[in-house]
């Protein structure tokens, strides 16, 4: 069973950094997307990065470009949300998700963290 473990969340005033980490287990598969999504206080869920096992590719959301990134470390099997010069919209739980491909047909499942808040005073 895939299970991914967000930590890092806390307050920070605006400008500041945090990096958030999600640490997974369980992977069956070297065919899986990893990244983050966003929900803020009364919006829609949105992605914010995400990495692909196969080729490396990371995308990024245009809100979060120039100042969030993306990386992992296979070793740990954590995957990491660099986050620099936080602002308030910023605001938002973050949550860990991964969809992992389980057979040739492509089929695949989708797992989420339970997510870590992320507060950004004025």
């Amino acid at each position: 069973e895939v299970q991914l473990v967000e930590s890092g969340g806390e307050l920070v005033q605006a400008g500041g950094s945090l990096r958030l980490s999600c640490a997974a287990s369980g992977f069956t598969s070297d065919d899986y997307a990893i990244g983050w999504f966003r929900q803020a206080p009364g919006k829609e869920r949105e992605g914010v990065s995400c990495i692909t096992s196969n080729d490396g590719r990371t995308d990024v959301a245009d809100s979060v470009k120039g100042r969030f990134t993306i990386s992992s470390d296979n070793a740990k099997n954590t995957v990491y949300l660099q986050m620099n010069s936080l602002k308030p919209e910023d605001t938002a739980v973050y949550y860990c998700y991964s969809r992992v491909v389980v057979n040739v047909e492509g089929t695949y499942v989708e797992v989420w963290g339970q997510g870590t808040l992320v507060t950004v005073s004025p």
